[in-house]
């Protein structure tokens, strides 16, 4: 049986490979997902992280996990978690600014340096998005 990690991953890869020959511009962030993800559940696990960051990064995994967000999974597939993926970015990104970097790094699966893809990924989330309104709805979630 596949746990929600395995299953995100799976669906990206189909997603992406059934769209081949198509420029995407997203594709590299949205097969970090299940990485993202499953950085966030270590990091509720992890006793270094203090209570306040934990409540951020548990922001992050409700939202995540929540059928109703801005751009359902349901409705419009794979490519709807680059709402989630925003969110959880910014929280991360965050954490590089407030934690111990070496925490992140403990707890990253990914194949790239979290740090070097948080920041790519904040640089470029808001072209991802496009839209002022999401941005300012993110940081309410996150505040």
């Amino acid at each position: 049986m596949e746990d929600f990690y395995q299953k995100v991953r799976k669906e990206m890869r189909d997603w992406l490979e059934s769209k081949a020959g198509k420029s995407h511009t997203a594709a590299e962030y949205l097969l970090m997902v299940p990485d993202v993800f499953h950085l966030l559940l270590r990091l509720m696990a992890d006793k270094d992280v203090n209570k306040g960051e934990k409540a951020k990064v548990g922001a992050a995994i409700t939202y995540f996990i929540s059928p109703l967000d801005f751009f359902p999974e349901g409705i419009f597939g794979p490519a709807a978690y680059a709402d989630d993926l925003a969110l959880s970015i910014y929280v991360i990104h965050g954490l590089i600014n407030t934690a111990n970097v070496a925490i992140l790094r403990r707890n990253w699966a990914g194949e790239k340096d979290i740090l070097d893809v948080a920041r790519s990924f904040v640089k470029s989330s808001y072209d991802l998005l496009g839209s002022g309104i999401l941005k300012e709805k993110i940081k309410k979630i996150i505040s």
